[in-house]
Parts: C-alpha cells; sequence; structure tokens
C-alpha cells in the first residue's frame, strides 16, 4: 500500500483541531442504511458501532414552515409523498408531473445508461413535463446536495440512477460518523493489512507504474503482479493517462467550514436549506448532536458550500461569514452566537462532476494492460460518487485480481436492477391510483 502522502484516508480522513482540541473531518460525510459496501467494510474492521443513525426521518429542508421528509407505511416510491404533499409552495400538478421521471427511474437499469448519458438532467425533466416549480424545489435541491453540480450541469443517467436507488426503498434514513471519518477505518485497516502480512509505506510518491513494477521518486522499485491505481483522474492522467478518458472529468470542488459557537442554536443534527440562485452552503451539521459526549456543549456547526467554484477569490473571513450567515436561515438564535473558532477546509475535488457523457466514460476494475487495475468512487460502480461507490471500486478490483488467479470470490454488493423493480411500479400505479384524488382535494 503505497500512500503519496503523510496520511491516510485521502477525501475522507479527519485530523485534530488545534484550538479547539476537537477531531474535525476534511468535511462533514453521511451514509445512508443502504450503503451496502461501506457497510461491509466497517463490519469487516469491526467500526460499525462508531455511527449515529437518524432513524425516523430522512432529512429536514429549512423551508418556511419547516418541511420534514419522512417514511410513511405506503409501497415505494410513494413512501415519501404524504411529506412532500405537505411542502409549502408545491401544489398538486407539481408532485403529479413528478410521474414520468419517477416511472423511469423504477424501471432503470444500467442498460438506459448510454442513452440518458447523453442528455443534461434539466433538458430531460422538462421534456418530461416535470413542472418548474418541482424542478426548482426539489430537482435543482437534488442535484446540488447528491450530485455536486447544477441540474444543467448533470447527467440525466446519474440523476436517474441515484433517483432510482432511493425512492425503490421505504425506510431509507442516514448515518454520520460519530467520530472522526479516519477513526472508522485507517487504523483498522492498517492494521489488517500488516497482519496478512502486507505493508503501508507513507509519503511513497509513486512516479511510474508498470506491468509487474512500480517506481517511486526516491529511485526504488518495487515488483508487483498485480497494481490496483486508486487514483483520483488526474493523478491516474500522471501516470497511465491511457487507461481512462481521464480529461472527462472534471472536479467539483467543496468548502467545508466548521463553526465553534457560544450556545446551542439547534436540536437538529442534519438538515438542509433549499435550493436559491446565490446560495453557497446547503446542508448543516451540528456535531454536539452527533458525537457521543457533546451533547452538554454548545453548537459545533460543520457546513458544506457546494459546487464552489467562486471559493477561490474569496478569503477565510469571508467564507466564515457566509457559513455563519446562512446557518442562521434556519437556525434563528445563530444569529445572535458569536463565532468562537472557525476553520475552513477547501477542498479542490469532493467528486467528479457527472457531466453530461461522463457515466459511459467511467472505466471498469480491469484495465486493457495485464496486471493494472483502477478503484476509485469515479470508476464504473453503478453508484454515484461517494464513500460506498469508493468501497464497492475496491471490492471490485479484489475480485477482479482474485479471478484473474482463478480463485474467483465475491465481495462487492450489487445495485438493484430494473427486474427487481417491476414489482414495485405495480404496486406504486396501484397506490398512485387510490392516493390522486386525496391529493387533489389537498390542493383544492
Amino acid at each position: 500500500m503505497l500512500e503519496r502522502t503523510g496520511e491516510l484516508g485521502g477525501r475522507a480522513r479527519s485530523w485534530r483541531h488545534a484550538a479547539s482540541g476537537d477531531d474535525v473531518d476534511i468535511g462533514p460525510h453521511v451514509l445512508h442504511s443502504e450503503y451496502a459496501n461501506f457497510l461491509a467494510l466497517l463490519e469487516r474492521l469491526g467500526t460499525t458501532d462508531r455511527i449515529t443513525w437518524q432513524p425516523r426521518k430522512v432529512i429536514t429542508l429549512a423551508t418556511t414552515p419547516p418541511t420534514v421528509l419522512r417514511h410513511w407505511p405506503l409501497p415505494p416510491p410513494l413512501s415519501l409523498l404524504p411529506a412532500l404533499a405537505r411542502a409549502p409552495g408545491l401544489a398538486f400538478r407539481d408532485l403529479w408531473s413528478n410521474n414520468a421521471p419517477t416511472w423511469r427511474a423504477l424501471k432503470f437499469g444500467e442498460e438506459d445508461v448510454p442513452e440518458l448519458d447523453r442528455v443534461a438532467a434539466l433538458d430531460y425533466l422538462r421534456s418530461a413535463g416535470v413542472t418548474e416549480r418541482m424542478i426548482d424545489w426539489f430537482w435543482r435541491f437534488a442535484a446540488m446536495v447528491v450530485m455536486n453540480v447544477p441540474l444543467e450541469r448533470c447527467s440525466a443517467a446519474a440523476l436517474l440512477r441515484v433517483h432510482a436507488q432511493l425512492i425503490g426503498r421505504r425506510g431509507i434514513h442516514f448515518g454520520f460518523p460519530a467520530v472522526g471519518l479516519s477513526e472508522l477505518y485507517v487504523p483498522q485497516a492498517e492494521r489488517l493489512i500488516r497482519a496478512a502480512g502486507g505493508e503501508v509505506r507513507r509519503n511513497a510518491d509513486v512516479v511510474g507504474v508498470e506491468p509487474e513494477a512500480v517506481s517511486l521518486a526516491d529511485g526504488t522499485r518495487i515488483a508487483a503482479r498485480f497494481c490496483v491505481l486508486a487514483l483520483p483522474p488526474q493523478d491516474l492522467a500522471r501516470l497511465r493517462p491511457e487507461l481512462a478518458d481521464t480529461g472527462a472529468f472534471v472536479p467539483s470542488p467543496y468548502v467545508s467550514t466548521y463553526l465553534w459557537l457560544d450556545r446551542k442554536v439547534t436540536r437538529e443534527r442534519f438538515w438542509a436549506l433549499p435550493w436559491s440562485p446565490g446560495r453557497k452552503n446547503y446542508d448543516f451539521y451540528d456535531l454536539t448532536g452527533i458525537r457521543p459526549g457533546w451533547q452538554a456543549r454548545p453548537s459545533v456547526i460543520a457546513a458544506n458550500y457546494i459546487y464552489a467554484q467562486c471559493a477561490g477569490a474569496m478569503d477565510d473571513a469571508v467564507l466564515v461569514r457566509a457559513a455563519h450567515a446562512e446557518l442562521a436561515l434556519s437556525a434563528p438564535e445563530a444569529a445572535r452566537a458569536r463565532v468562537i473558532h472557525a476553520d475552513v477546509h477547501r477542498i479542490p475535488m469532493a467528486i467528479c462532476q457527472p457531466r453530461p457523457g461522463t457515466e459511459a466514460k467511467r472505466p471498469a476494475a480491469r484495465t486493457r494492460v495485464p496486471g493494472l487495475f483502477l478503484a476509485g468512487d469515479w470508476t464504473h460502480t453503478a453508484l454515484p460518487s461517494s464513500m460506498e461507490s469508493a468501497a464497492r471500486s475496491g471490492f471490485l478490483a479484489a475480485e477482479a485480481i482474485l479471478a484473474e488467479l482463478g480463485r474467483p470470490q465475491r465481495f462487492s454488493q450489487g445495485v438493484r436492477s430494473r427486474d427487481g423493480f417491476a414489482g414495485l411500479a405495480r404496486a406504486a400505479t396501484v397506490a398512485a391510483r387510490a392516493l390522486g384524488p386525496l391529493l387533489a382535494r389537498r390542493e383544492a
């Protein structure tokens, strides 16, 4: 295991904040109950108990009044519909206009990617008859917080894939690391590697990768029958650009801002602001509702400025003020709170932007060069870029290597196919016919 820097964990790591003494993440991360591969990894490492779950609701949207998305005892994809029906600003016509993309998502399979990947999500939704009000209220928000790009820059295939994977599950809920991200897997994974006879080298800058050999900047040459390049596209382009169309993958930058306040400003642990053309920070976390033993402390807020293309022109003080002001939109007490400490983390690439055309270019684990394999959340995992996708990519690379050795073994957890949704689609159609008149009466 060769790590170019002195720290393991990559884009999902944590460290100690000197002024407060608290562990902070490179950016607040969230997982959900259907992260089968990531949870399998934590099970292997023995850290599944280090997640704080939020089982009774999905998320609170800071509308006026607040919209609490929670699952009702209805068949998917209708379990969230009663919550959406209560959302301010949405009429029955808006909700009903979501039928076409929802039914398409219920039948979505990877064979649909080539067609849908050619289209921007905004164009697809408009062609499907979704109202502009529904697009602004729901889909623009979803594109930013889930896909990390504006709707007009998002692949329709990428958006419908994640929509398909989420609406087919009733009871899905989010979880948050109860410790620093690195504590979830870094020391445990390193121990397992060493226990199996492996070696972990930090500050090992790889400058060359050939079949059966890896070269380091210090002149060291390491023989290796197989090599997994778990790299972001820019670094892969430096070493072996022919293994993928790396130029097609553009980073989506983030800024994560941490605020230590002088008082408690909310009882929510996780919430989001709705989409707005000038919005910077969308999702917010109060770590005092997530970290064990922090409940009595004043609020420690983490906020994500998503698709932070303009952040390069802003200094840290400006970013702190922006996060504080947007926090006050959903937690008014924050406007009266004093910021004791602040920490700004600029993340050049949170994920690769899922632009139209990129889904079809995500490379498989097995490359055309014998002995070289790829891993990373941006590779072809049939999942949106995330910790779940990263975990599955590692499992897929391991499976490919074992297959080469004639010892096939299965580690990765599969993604539900369109066949698995057929029954759900039939049930949803029946339920929709029953719910339609009720929703219409609500609008009237």
